[in-house]
């Protein structure tokens, strides 16, 4: 019984030190200078303005098409344009297109036989930045080239097949085909 007591007695001891003791919350430990970011962000603009020296390199030298500045950060230019068409693509659409990819030197990366026809719900569904926009400016039967910087393709990390880090491509599109996409009930 006195074991039991004594045992009492200094589980109350230290559970009455452990309370009264002040405990102080961790600092978290930052080392940030803002050098990383700044690095990468002159790496960036670095970058960008090469690509976009390269393409306005091709654009010089093709007298043959009239290109296009896109907004977004690209070029473009019709292979195919229709006078007749009056609507593009909107959200929730469904186009239906075909469209091969090239490297800045004209060497195809993927056939269009490759790729397949795609089946694209506008603005839905995960595809190259470049496309997803390209595709809402194009009309019916229309086909563009479009010279889409790295940011607008791939990106830093490219596609794990063929298309590698930071490449700029050419893409070559097809709108066969949109309609509006079904009406759940």
């Amino acid at each position: 019984m006195k074991k039991i007591h004594i045992y009492g007695v200094m589980l109350s001891g230290l559970l009455f030190a452990c309370c009264t003791q002040q405990q102080e919350a961790r600092k978290p430990v930052s080392h940030s200078s803002g050098t990383f970011i700044k690095e990468s962000i002159e790496r960036n603009k670095k970058l960008i303005n090469n690509e976009e020296t390269l393409i306005a390199n091709i654009i010089k030298k093709d007298t043959a098409n009239d290109y296009i500045a896109s907004p977004k950060g690209y070029w473009y230019y019709y292979n195919v344009k229709s006078d007749t068409a009056t609507q593009t693509p909107k959200k929730g659409d469904i186009a239906v297109f075909d469209y091969e990819v090239a490297d800045l030197s004209g060497n195809v990366i993927y056939t269009a036989e490759e790729l397949t026809t795609q089946n694209y719900v506008v603005d839905k569904q995960h595809i190259m930045m470049g496309l997803r926009d390209g595709i809402k400016l194009m009309k019916k039967g229309e086909k563009v080239t479009f010279l889409f910087p790295s940011h607008m393709a791939y990106g830093y990390h490219g596609d794990n097949e063929k298309i590698g880090t930071n490449q700029p491509v050419i893409c070559t599109v097809t709108l066969n085909d949109f309609r509006p996409a079904p009406v759940k009930p």
